[in-house]
């Protein structure tokens, strides 16, 4: 199975994120930071899916 580079950090960083907006009654503070933590793994997990996309293709060619 290959699972490809990148996408468990984007997954990860997505749950955060979820988890940050559902606190955001309780604790605005703490949850806005968990939000940021979450949706910085999910730009770093999308940087690595297209990296790698892209040297995909070029050992296609």
């Amino acid at each position: 199975m290959n699972m490809r580079e990148g996408l468990i950090p984007t997954v990860l960083g997505t749950a955060v994120t979820a988890t940050g907006a559902a606190l955001l009654g309780k604790n605005r503070q703490v949850a806005t930071a968990i939000m940021g933590f979450g949706a910085a793994h999910i730009v770093l997990g999308a940087i690595d899916l297209v990296e790698h996309r892209k040297q995909d293709q070029n050992q296609i060619f």
